[in-house]
């Protein structure tokens, strides 16, 4: 630092032939410069020891690009702004400029130390896997508490940096203080995000949903993909997007399959006739599960759970370790028994009759006319 302020004030005398505007605006040019530069020089050392060896840690470096390159500039502000030949105007203007970056910076370094310590911290949870209901309760919670911290530590922020100005701080107090038709146009402007924001809070604690659940919304079934500070993105099976707010999940019923395990039970129902072969569809389903990859060998079953004035209701029941692979053997199971029944049991299927009660009484041949 004291090396920087010599060459800066070097650089003063050496140009005092300017006028002292060029010469301030010399300066401050020189000392960001200087600052761009050695925050490059850094970065390329910490890339080439840490890239190859750390992968991990070097990426969470790459977060504080940013934060690192406005330390710096703020640094080489304080340095050079002294030296610079400033007017008593522009220079308290400089300073206050200076202290709204600094209360800047800090909510910065706040913001980003939250998101480094997450991103450690969620390095042991794998959502990827087969079995990630631990993952995905962890992955929610912790995401949905750092957006509301973010939200909170903006906020308090661009309040610390307000109250840097006079004028605007004895407005704020006033504001505060009053308790009239202001305040209350506030708050009511204000409840729908706090209504969210809690409700944030709320789901991260109780976790009705987690990143990845397989939910049914408004009667779309869908995924838990995203979820935000305010609202919650659900990825429809047709790859459409619904956003819902977060106080729906609070105040509203929804279904939730995996709530308690990524493991689901999945149900197919045949309606045929009379005559379907019960252990012969049995012994099929046996067959057909054990030949797929999605089934996980907990649940099988089939019965006949309803018998109506023409057909019987079977239902078959199987399980699987995810809410697609519940999917897809569902489907297998239903084209399969289906293609079964049609080559081996034909009259198995579903078909209507019509019965005669009894014979129609006999009536004598009509008499041709000649």
């Amino acid at each position: 630092m004291d090396s920087l302020r010599s060459a800066l004030a070097s650089v003063r005398d050496l140009l005092d032939w300017l006028p002292d505007s060029v010469v301030a605006v010399l300066i401050i040019a020189l000392a960001i410069l200087f600052a761009a530069a050695l925050h490059k020089w850094v970065r390329k050392m910490v890339r080439r020891l840490l890239a190859a060896r750390y992968p991990e840690l070097f990426s969470n470096f790459t977060q504080l690009r940013g934060l690192t390159r406005l330390a710096l500039f703020i640094l080489a502000m304080i340095i050079a702004v002294p030296v610079a030949p400033l007017a008593p105007e522009v220079a308290f203007w400089f300073s206050r400029l200076l202290v709204i970056a600094i209360v800047v910076l800090i909510g910065w370094s706040a913001i980003t130390a939250l998101h480094i310590t997450a991103d450690f911290y969620l390095r042991r949870f794998h959502i990827d896997t087969a079995d990630n209901l631990l993952a995905r309760k962890h992955v929610t919670q912790i995401q949905v508490l750092l957006r509301a911290c973010d939200v909170l530590l903006v906020i308090f922020t661009i309040g610390g940096a307000l109250m840097t100005f006079e004028p605007v701080r004895q407005y704020g107090y006033s504001l505060f203080a009053s308790a009239g038709v202001a305040g209350i146009v506030a708050g009511l402007a204000a409840r729908p995000v706090l209504t969210n924001l809690l409700a944030g809070v709320q789901l991260a604690v109780t976790q009705p949903i987690r990143i990845g659940d397989s939910v049914i919304v408004e009667n779309e079934s869908g995924t838990i993909e995203d979820i935000t500070s305010t609202y919650v993105v659900v990825r429809i099976w047709d790859w459409r997007r619904m956003i819902v707010p977060l106080s729906y999940f609070i105040e509203k019923p929804f279904q939730n399959w995996t709530r308690d395990s990524s493991a689901l039970i999945g149900a197919v129902f045949f309606y045929l006739d009379y005559r379907a072969p019960i252990a012969a569809m049995r012994e099929k389903l046996g067959d057909i599960l054990k030949n797929s990859k999605d089934w996980n060998g907990e649940v099988i079953g089939l019965q006949v759970t309803d018998a109506k004035e023409s057909t019987i209701e079977v239902r078959a029941l199987m399980s699987a370790n995810s809410a697609g692979q519940a999917f897809d053997l569902r489907c297998a199971v239903r084209e399969q028994m289906i293609d079964f029944l049609q080559r081996e049991y034909p009259e198995a299927l579903p078909r209507r009759r019509n019965e005669p009660v009894g014979e129609p009484p006999k009536t004598a041949p009509r008499q041709q006319s000649s």
